[in-house]
């Protein structure tokens, strides 16, 4: 069966063992509350764990003055006068001696692993609430960490909590903590927090080396975002962060969880991992929750008018636009008219305007529910933009020159480009819209335009198009009737797209990959050094930026994981055979897992789909532009290659995972018959990326042509 975690909106502790591997040439002591000198915890004759867990006052464990009523007020001034929401910060909560050993518990005694949804990717430990279920000898390794989190959940520390926030009784029975450690390329993407009874937000930093000053460089910013009234009245998080918080040692930030109002991230991490230095963006975080039933305050939880984040997600609906001029019921011929074919010629590659080409891809869409066209615009477009999307990324701080670092916010957002929001849903740079009365001049040939009129003529004049409507009803046979698209523009660093879904009906994708592919390596004649330098980058799955298809899911699971494995084809595409096991023999598609990327994942998805070299892939490779038509497209629809079938285990394993992950590329046509609530999302383009990743989408309403009475006029029908 497929691994899943629970999905919340930051990650949080689950059930994965907690203790990595047990150790009988050490034990750690405890603190004693009476005279500071240490001493060994001694297992009880009853085996008993709960016999283990002692609290002491945890009055010493705090800083010195930590509960002094001149610092609580000041701190409670400070919190009421927090921008752009009421938070507070204490510079030092607990004894250092206490929290080095509690830094050196976590290294050396707690299992991590590394989890990864759309919205997050971190390495963390289970719940610390399930330190009441280990064996005393685990808990006896474990003395600071509990020491620990027993003074974080002790009454004096709840109502020091209280008498800063004003937040009211607090559970002290609850509890919800976990260790976090983000290396590089980790992060966590906008969110309120808003989940069940969570009534205050907390982050403990432990950055490594702990004798070093993080610097702010190396990202890992807690970022909090100021909020506006959207069109229903519902608050929602302005783009960019109001205020960045690096990490510094023993540093305890604290906030209320309030929906509609406690929007924040954390930053990409860009050091750290695998053969470098050690450093790590390493913290204990948690929630507070209400006080529940049977603790003294509780009260239930009143209904809330103003929507989470997690709600908001599933509000989300595209406005689409009218074709002008065009009757919505008149079908398409089924050949291109010659002033179609006239006007597509001006962006197509011809390959995909001839007959037998079309239909042998309607041929194939009918089966799989998605087509990936690799070279789909003609080469003198294709070859002018390429280099014109890397100087545009160069010139705007977001080329290589970065060295991996995280960029500003205001990056790429001058001249014809702007960033779209809100960012609890998704961010990334759009086209501004065209200054009213401006007429649009169209340059001929298209390859001869600036690199922002190539992607605004893609945008507003192929995809929404009657010609390409035209098209596309012939290759996929379905009517589009409406259409929303966009030219974007995802920045390394900075931008996604969140799971999403559509609930009442199915929709088409049509999304135009533009983004140049990594630079190549030194030359070599060695086949396998040019098939490692081809799987750096966006095709190795270190960049993100891939576009995520997830089966539709259960109220108790998460929309958001993926595995790696053998392709899919799930059933929850629409139009798709029923039980179809095979991945589109056209997609160039990957599944992922969580940070464990099988080895040559690209070279197996390539012999998926019936070839091993780009350059002899039909469909799939790059076409030179001529009459001639790829040799799979070619043949009959019957010979066109088949995905190799799953085995047994693979099939179960990938049940209720990744219908379908497509890496960015560059040139290639990626076409989707996204059924009702099927997720969708872009995942985080990392920091790592030389470049933006670029696209055209295009979300089609469409309906299917029925058969009338008689079998002579067809009609269309919503799908």
């Amino acid at each position: 069966m497929a691994r899943t975690h629970d999905r919340s909106r930051s990650p949080d502790g689950s059930p994965s063992p907690l203790v990595k591997r047990l150790k009988t040439s050490h034990i750690s002591p405890t603190l004693s509350s009476e005279d500071g000198s240490p001493h060994y915890p001694t297992p009880p004759t009853d085996i008993s764990t709960e016999s283990l867990i002692i609290i002491p006052d945890p009055t010493p464990n705090f800083a010195n003055d930590l509960f002094d009523h001149n610092n609580i007020a000041r701190l409670n001034d400070d919190y009421v006068k927090g921008t752009p929401f009421k938070y507070a910060i204490v510079e030092k909560l607990f004894q250092d001696d206490l929290l080095k050993k509690v830094k050196d518990e976590c290294l050396s005694e707690l299992r991590f692993t590394e989890k990864e949804t759309d919205i997050y990717k971190v390495n963390q430990t289970g719940d610390l609430a399930s330190l009441n279920f280990l064996t005393p000898s685990q808990i006896a390794r474990l003395p600071g960490l509990l020491s620990l989190r027993d003074a974080l959940y002790s009454p004096q520390f709840r109502n020091f909590l209280r008498s800063v926030t004003g937040c009211g009784p607090l559970s002290g029975k609850k509890q919800d903590m976990s260790v976090n450690s983000y290396t590089r390329g980790c992060h966590l993407l906008n969110h309120d927090d808003v989940i069940g009874s969570r009534r205050v937000s907390y982050i403990l930093y432990m950055p490594l080396p702990n004798y070093t000053l993080w610097s702010k460089d190396w990202g890992g910013a807690l970022e909090l975002y100021p909020v506006r009234m959207n069109e229903d009245g519902q608050p929602e998080p302005e783009a960019v962060p109001a205020k960045s918080i690096p990490p510094s040692w023993n540093q305890f930030i604290f906030f209320e969880v309030q929906p509609g109002k406690s929007f924040h991230s954390v930053e990409e991490v860009v050091v750290g991992g695998k053969g470098e230095d050690g450093r790590e963006r390493l913290s204990v975080s948690g929630w507070f929750h209400a006080a529940q039933e049977g603790e003294e305050g509780y009260v239930p939880e009143p209904p809330v008018e103003v929507k989470s984040s997690r709600e908001q997600l599933t509000s989300t609906s595209t406005v689409f636009k009218p074709y002008t001029g065009v009757d919505p019921e008149v079908l398409p011929d089924v050949t291109l008219s010659e002033d179609h074919v006239a006007f597509l010629s001006e962006f197509l590659n011809p390959v995909y305007l001839q007959p037998r080409t079309m239909q042998a891809l309607s041929t194939r869409f009918v089966e799989e529910s998605s087509l990936e066209l690799h070279a789909f615009l003609n080469t003198p477009l294709a070859e002018s933009l390429e280099p014109r999307l890397r100087a545009l990324d160069t010139k705007d701080g977001l080329g290589e020159d970065r060295a991996g670092c995280v960029p500003a916010h205001t990056c790429g957002t001058t001249g014809s480009w702007a960033v779209r929001g809100p960012p609890h849903k998704w961010r990334y740079c759009v086209l501004k819209p065209r200054e009213e009365g401006r007429p649009a001049a169209a340059v001929m040939p298209r390859s001869a335009s600036s690199t922002d009129q190539i992607m605004r003529s893609l945008q507003d004049e192929l995809f929404a198009s009657p010609a390409f409507r035209a098209w596309l009803a012939i290759v996929s046979r379905l009517m589009p009737l409406r259409y929303a698209v966009e030219a974007r523009r995802f920045r390394p660093g900075l931008d996604y797209t969140l799971a999403t879904s559509e609930e009442k009906e199915a929709r088409l994708d049509v999304v135009l990959g533009l983004t140049p592919p990594a630079r190549e390596g030194p030359d070599s004649e060695d086949e396998g050094d040019r098939y490692m330098r081809n799987q750096r980058g966006w095709q190795a799955s270190e960049w993100g930026g891939w576009e995520c298809y997830m089966a539709p899911h259960n109220e108790e699971d998460d929309p958001a994981i993926y595995r790696a494995g053998t392709h899919k084809k799930s059933k929850a595409f629409a139009n798709g055979p029923s039980g179809a096991e095979s991945s589109s023999a056209v997609a160039s598609s990957s599944k992922l897992d969580g940070g464990e990327r099988a080895a040559g994942a690209d070279k197996a998805n390539a012999a998926a789909h019936g070839h091993d070299d780009p350059e002899h892939a039909g469909v799939d490779g790059e076409q030179q532009q001529d009459d001639s038509t790829p040799a799979d497209v070619d043949a009959d629809a019957d010979d066109v290659p088949e995905s190799e079938p799953m085995d047994e285990d693979d099939e179960d394993e990938e049940e209720d995972s990744t219908l379908l992950a497509v890496q960015p590329g560059f040139n290639r046509l990626l076409l989707v018959l996204r059924d009702e609530r099927v997720m969708r999302f872009v995942k985080y383009v990392s920091a790592a990326a030389e470049g933006s990743r670029w696209d055209v989408c295009g979300e089609y309403e469409v309906g299917v042509v029925q058969e009338a009475e008689g079998g002579e006029d067809g009609v269309v029908e919503k799908q």
